[in-house]
């Protein structure tokens, strides 16, 4: 067959395969079981070469686009010899430390693509799951010492072979889980999703040729490079460095160089592992830098293998951002997102046209459970939360979105939250505490209610930027905290920022409060009729008017 290579059908290609990971995406979100995957789309989606590089990307979580093909190529390394990978075989892995790269709530699952004989490319996909086992419900808990407590490990296993399921790895998965129906109905959503679209590439290999849809993904990953490559050249070149004071009293460092054919990541200099579950594995630091990189070279495009070529990562074995086997990391989110942050934070000042002051910058992970009134089930509501973004010259932050880590995601209706939990959602509204005012003000963060239908329930959180707040730029003030509230029916007040399994009961309300961002500028700058309308509509009181922004009312 004659090899196509002209720009249209390269081109005619590349689109094809966007829309098959977008295909893939939409089939999981409309057959998953658990609204943290069909609601929030707590999930991704990917199609990768034959190597295992990240060919094309679907919607999803940012942080989600730089894990599967790091699982691919860990399989592909797993399963090395002669027919080890064999048409209609489903792969699934979730641990960090064989493949897995997040946690263990996190099943990843890899389809290989074959045209005839020749494996031309593998889809892939991942997703937050309720449940798989270990010590707490949800699979997630702050006393976790090591990764044997938080849940079942698949180190990179076969699902489905040759097209027929292995029952019994199946077996094994669901008996582990709490909540078996719904892991169950989420993990043959992520089945369909890897099979539709290896159909989809196996067409266009047929249509196009085997040849052709390889020079395809080439081809475009030398445009990811190329476009990387040439926004690298604007930047400002040199070494920047940043230390920065976390919650729990550590210090985290930074060291960032770039020049016209690197961006180099140095974390090396960073605290050991921790002893609880808030460390991640290399891999998911990789992706930290891999999405602030794409943010600052080419944030419009989707990425590919190519797009982060010039960026090196530089880390420690032994330390919080690479730890060893088998520490403990369900709280890894919490974790990466201080990397991410912590990278954004070094070159916002270097960089003010691209990136703003500092956002809510946490997952805020709220685990809700126990056992449904109504059905006598257990239920485990998980949900990352809605926060401020920082302002930059020109604008004002946004109000309640998710942290650039968390990206294209959305709440859970308050309607879904109490039909399919045993909870009421009493209150969800802007949190108006001061904070994050400036010439242009951070962006407000939420203040969510919950209250308990049922004896005998648990919250586990997870919150960062609890003590130390949102960073401002250029003379504005710091953003808010995040926090979680209990209060108890017998009026007693509890706050923490990071609780495990915290008993609740029937009428106690779980009362959710997320920061708002940083401010920039200086307050006696900003317009004062922005200032009225902002007392007017409620988020700033009369008395901040006056003290900060200098506006009577």
């Amino acid at each position: 067959m004659k090899v196509a290579k002209d720009p249209i059908t390269l081109e005619i290609i590349q689109n094809s395969l966007q829309a098959a990971a977008d295909e893939m995406f939409a089939a999981m979100r409309k057959t998953a079981m658990s609204s943290i995957i069909y609601e929030v789309l707590d999930m991704g989606t990917g199609i990768t070469d034959a190597e295992g590089r990240i060919a094309s990307s679907g919607a999803g979580i940012p942080a989600f686009v730089g894990v599967l093909d790091k699982s691919v190529q860990t399989l592909l390394r797993k399963f090395d010899k002669p027919g080890d990978i064999q048409p209609g075989d489903v792969f699934i892995t979730n641990d960090p430390y064989h493949g897995g790269v997040t946690h263990l709530n996190d099943l990843v699952l890899a389809m290989p693509v074959f045209a005839g004989d020749d494996l031309i490319a593998w889809t892939a996909n991942i997703a937050h799951n309720s449940d798989v086992g270990g010590m707490a419900p949800g699979s997630l808990s702050g006393e976790a010492t090591e990764i044997f407590q938080e849940g079942l490990r698949l180190p990179g296993v076969k699902l489905i072979r040759a097209g027929e399921t292995d029952e019994a790895v199946m077996d094994i998965i669901t008996v582990n889980s709490r909540m078996p129906d719904f892991l169950l109905g989420d993990v043959w959503a992520a089945i369909a999703s890897v099979r539709i679209g290896a159909r989809r590439l196996e067409d266009l290999a047929l249509k196009y040729g085997v040849t052709t849809f390889g020079a395809a993904m080439e081809s475009f990953a030398a445009f990811g490079e190329a476009t990387a490559r040439a926004e690298l050249g604007k930047l400002p070149k040199g070494t920047f460095e940043l230390s920065e004071e976390q919650d729990d009293g550590r210090v985290f460092n930074v060291k960032i160089t770039i020049s016209d054919d690197a961006f180099i990541v140095d974390l090396r200099d960073n605290p050991d592992q921790d002893p609880g579950p808030t460390n991640t594995s290399r891999d998911g630091t990789v992706v930290c830098a891999q999405m602030v990189f794409k943010s600052l070279t080419d944030p419009d495009t989707p990425a590919n293998d190519g797009s982060f070529r010039p960026l090196k990562v530089l880390t420690r074995e032994g330390s919080v951002f690479h730890a060893r086997e088998p520490s403990a990391i369900g709280f890894y989110f919490e974790t990466e997102v201080r990397v991410y942050d912590l990278i954004w934070r070094c070159l916002a000042p270097h960089v003010p046209e691209r990136l703003p002051a500092g956002h809510f910058s946490s997952i805020c992970g709220t685990f809700v459970g126990g056992v449904h009134p109504d059905t006598g089930r257990q239920y485990t509501i998980i949900e990352p939360q809605l926060g401020g973004w920082g302002a930059w010259e020109g604008r004002d932050g946004n109000p309640c979105i998710f942290s650039g880590f968390h990206g294209e995601t959305y709440n859970t209706p308050a309607e879904i939250s109490e039909s399919r939990n045993g909870l009421f959602v009493d209150r969800m509204e802007l949190n108006t505490e001061p904070g994050g005012e400036g010439k242009f003000t951070g962006g407000r963060g939420l203040r969510l209610e919950y209250r308990i239908r049922t004896n005998d329930g648990f919250l586990t959180a997870g919150y960062t930027r609890s003590r130390v707040k949102p960073w401002a730029l250029e003379g504005g003030l710091e953003g808010s905290g995040n926090y979680v509230e209990v209060l108890k029916t017998d009026g007693s007040r509890e706050v923490y920022s990071f609780v495990s399994g915290l008993p609740v009961n029937t009428d106690d309300v779980i009362r959710i409060v997320t920061a708002s961002g940083g401010g920039y500028g200086d307050p006696k700058e900003r317009d004062a009729a922005s200032v009225r309308e902002d007392v007017r509509n409620g988020l700033l009181s009369a008395e901040r008017a006056a003290a900060v922004y200098g506006v009577t009312i």
